[in-house]
């Protein structure tokens, strides 16, 4: 019997494949790394017996990062990021432990079927899967196939049944398109935004941004944005004149007519007051207003945006969750047209008894459907369909109502075209030509299922000929001005994107959020995208020295590039290198002439020395430092022109004047709250580690001086009791309400309120090698037994400190800064024994259970 190994992009979707494909009879079980599950069954695969283990990954397997040295900002200049820097493939999310749970699965299995998503990415996906399991799956005998891959664009019994009968084999070539535009945009992202972040945070104070980012297509996407601000700030507004006119036909009503000239830029109008008009012409015709073409992933973001108030990236997440949980088709397409195979009638019957629109669908199913109009077909997925029926009540908020829209449009795309009758009449008022229209709709065809495309209901025209005399209720002059555009909606933004050839369906709204993320854009009523003050900056000072940094252009043409690797009509190499090469030029230009973005940046910000509040000394010439607290905070010396980066999100606040032993720097203290943790740290140390066994970014709490109060060798207490590589640490700031925080993680240990004191002692546990503490509490508020005030004992082992101590994880508003993986140094590295000096048993999967395990 043949084991064959299955994998799907997601958990959610390895079970439902799973549960279609075995007909509910599988057995499921948790991964090693506790975030996949694997479910098995027995069945047949190409006409053998064979056991089958469906599993999943979480997204890509690895990412693409730079080497060594060349992740640091400090250490390299970032040109040589363009051909000298090596890159490796790194593990996406190395918590999960993908690639060995990946092994695990997939050891003595004979063939893998690679279920992930059918697009580009998921192409890459299958090869970094591949390359985990091949190596430990059993050879191949001769020339046996071993590798398969399943196309599929719904969770539905149909399309996955089909799919496992028609397997065919990974795109090499997709796959390949894919590491190019990681590795430009890996390249070409981080020179730029190493060398502009560096050089305007070290100069000005105010941008109010971590990171001055550049990106190949966030760039001119945020470039489009502040092309519109430009026309509105240099627009001028036009006086012009605009004839109206109104007749009665009847005493008790009247019809306003439109001026043939629509309006004039100069007053030379000819008004005469004529008591009447002649009416020139009367004709009516039949019009069609055309139903929709079946929905791509750009149209629904548009939509999504424009009438729905959802951001694109919102709007994604929420369609990738409809596909997931099998309501709808796979929802990043570009296609626009139905295969003639596809099962139209099928998609329909599932909305038969919804009572939103259950009469038309009904209807339409009786009557027979309208075929949808011819679309473009890119080749990839079917347009987004809905796969299975659904209530407000299942789905609930942003879920239901993009589900509704996405029906709704499906619905409209098989039913008629709406007709309806046009009625013009035409005046003569003196020289001057108006007319009027009238419109009746005859059929309101797929305008019943999407009413805002509904023919407004006009005025019904009287019945007249030619040459009828009617009176003129009002003739007059109106003088208007032009007014400036409206700043862009995302709707608007992302029309633009795809007319020029920026991002692709999936991307385009990961660039969107981008620009809002990095503060170049504000968000504005209606959805629309406001320019800040940086992002009007960066676009202008790269068109005063490079255009095309932020034109479409060069990348709309690296876009036709990489579809062409996809393709196999162009070497993945010479794109590579090609590419690189232009861009590499550009920044070498960039870079000697950034004064000229320099000029607009002095215009617009402060600089450093006149930004912020005084705070701390500085251990070179003992004058105040001043704390930046604009992003990224930092403090600066305006005597020394120095700049010390600091930890972010969270409040920093002199520590007790208490100075660094080792450069004379006065301590700060970080905090993330009440809740959190806080430690204390020096900011030339944070920047310039002293010790070789610490790396940039650690505080206090990680600092292995053998002999300052502050350090982890001070107040080290024991072994993190959740992260491998983590210290408790004492927080000698906390009290009344004491704590010790891991230096690497984010758990905390509360333990001895409203004691007076807490010390870690020199002593050591003789069970579990954690430093001792020292306890002195008041004797009104002492819960030591017999009245005793003061206590020393081990955290862990000591049972009269164990109902004293109450474990959690500290309350963060981001994630927490954290220094580098350095070797655990000082005491306190226990031995990993719980309480009591019982050996701990093997860790749980499940984090809450292993807290569980060790605070009982």
């Amino acid at each position: 019997m043949k084991t064959v190994l299955m994998v799907a992009e997601k958990p959610s979707l390895a079970q439902s494949i799973a549960k279609i494909l075995s007909r509910g009879n599988m057995s499921s079980r948790k991964g090693l790394n506790g975030a996949c599950s694997v479910h098995e069954y027995t069945g047949s695969f190409i006409g053998q017996s064979a056991h089958f283990k469906m599993t999943s990954v979480c997204g890509h397997v690895m990412t693409l990062d730079f080497i060594g040295k060349y992740n640091s900002w400090d250490k390299v200049d970032p040109a040589e990021l363009f051909s000298k820097a090596p890159t490796e493939k790194k593990e996406a999310n190395p918590k999960l432990t993908m690639v060995k749970f990946l092994q695990v699965e997939g050891r003595g299995c004979d063939c893998i079927v690679l279920w992930l998503d059918c697009d580009k990415e998921g192409e890459n996906i299958c090869f970094e899967v591949l390359d985990a399991v091949l190596p430990v799956m059993n050879k191949p005998r001769g020339t046996e196939r071993t590798i398969y891959r399943a196309k599929f664009s719904s969770i539905t019994d149909t399309d996955i049944c089909n799919a496992m009968n028609h397997l065919g084999e990974p795109n090499r070539n997709e796959a390949l398109s894919v590491d190019a535009r990681q590795e430009l945009d890996l390249r070409i992202g981080c020179a730029f935004t190493r060398f502009q972040t560096k050089y305007f945070q070290g100069k000005y104070g105010n941008l109010d941004s971590s990171l001055i980012s550049f990106g190949p297509c966030q760039t001119p996407t945020l470039g489009f944005c502040v092309e519109r601000h430009d026309k509105i700030q240099s627009f001028k507004p036009e006086t012009y004149w605009v004839l109206q006119a109104k007749v009665n036909p009847e005493k008790e009503s009247s019809l306003t007519l439109d001026w043939d000239r629509v309006r004039v830029f100069d007053r030379m109008v000819e008004m005469k007051g004529l008591p009447v008009t002649k009416l020139q012409n009367f004709y009516w015709e039949n019009k069609v207003k055309q139903r929709p073409l079946a929905l791509n992933t750009v149209e629904m973001l548009r939509v999504a945006s424009a009438a729905l108030g959802m951001g694109p990236q919102h709007a994604m997440q929420i369609a990738e969750r409809l596909y997931t949980q099998g309501y709808i088709s796979y929802p990043r397409t570009e296609t626009t047209h139905y295969p003639e195979n596809f099962d139209l009638k099928g998609c329909l019957r599932q909305q038969a008894n919804n009572p939103y629109w259950a009469d038309t669908v009904k209807a339409l199913l009786s009557e027979g459907i309208n075929r949808p109009r011819k679309g473009h077909d890119a080749g990839d997925h079917p347009p987004i369909t809905p796969m299975r029926a659904a209530t407000e009540a299942e789905l609930g908020g942003d879920g239901w109502r993009l589900y509704e829209y996405i029906t709704r449009h499906f619905i409209a795309t098989v039913s008629a075209d709406c007709k309806y009758l046009q009625t013009t009449i035409s005046f003569s008022i003196g020289p001057e030509r108006f007319t009027c229209i009238g419109k009746v709709v005859t059929s309101p065809g797929f305008t019943e299922i999407m009413s805002w495309h509904s023919i407004p209901l006009e005025e019904s025209l009287p019945h007249c000929e030619k040459g009828d005399l009617f009176p003129v209720g009002e003739i007059k002059l109106l003088e208007k001005q032009t007014s400036p555009p409206d700043y862009l909606t995302e709707a608007e933004l992302i029309t633009l994107m795809e007319k020029h050839g920026i991002g692709t369906d999936a991307s385009i709204p990961v660039h969107i959020n981008n620009i809002c993320q990095r503060n170049y854009v504000t968000v504005e009523s209606g959805r629309r995208l406001k320019p800040t003050n940086l992002g009007i900056v960066l676009v202008h000072g790269y068109y005063k020295i490079d255009a095309e940094l932020v034109l479409p252009t060069i990348r709309s043409a690296v876009e036709k590039q990489l579809n062409l690797i996809a393709l196999g009509k162009a070497n993945y190499h010479q794109v590579l290198e090609h590419t690189l090469d232009i861009f590499k030029r550009k920044f070498h230009y960039f870079v000697d002439s950034i004064a000229g973005m320099d000029e607009l940046m002095e215009v617009s910000f402060s600089p450093l020395a006149a930004t912020g509040k005084p705070l701390s000394r500085c251990g070179k010439c003992h004058r105040f430092m001043k704390y930046i607290q604009a992003k990224p905070s930092r403090l600066h010396c305006s005597h020394c022109d120095d700049t010390y980066s600091l930890p972010q999100n969270g409040t920093i606040k002199l520590y007790k004047e208490l100075r660094c032993p080792l450069d004379d720097f006065e301590l700060v203290l970080w905090s993330s709250g009440s809740r959190g943790k806080s430690y204390p740290l020096c900011p030339y140390c944070y920047n310039h580690p002293p010790f070789r066994d610490m790396k940039k970014g650690m505080g206090c709490n990680e600092c292995t001086h053998p002999t300052c109060q502050h350090s982890l060798s001070m107040l080290g207490i024991g072994q993190c009791v959740e992260c491998e590589s983590g210290v408790l640490v004492l927080d000698s700031t906390s009290g009344p309400k004491w704590k010790m925080a891991c230096n690497k993680c984010n758990v905390i240990v509360h333990f001895f309120e409203n004691a007076h004191k807490v010390r870690v002692s020199p002593e050591t546990c003789e069970l579990c090698d954690a430093a001792l503490v020292d306890v002195d509490f008041n004797k009104a508020k002492s819960p030591l037994p017999g009245d005793e005030t003061q206590h020393s004992g081990c955290v862990f082992c000591d049972p009269v400190f164990q109902d004293l101590v109450e474990l959690k994880h500290a309350a963060m508003r981001h994630p927490m800064h954290r220094g580098g993986q350095g070797k655990r140094q000082g005491r306190g590295r226990g031995k990993g024994r719980r309480p009591g000096g019982r050996l701990n048993p093997k860790k749980p999967k499940d984090k809450m259970a292993a807290l569980a395990a060790y605070f009982v």
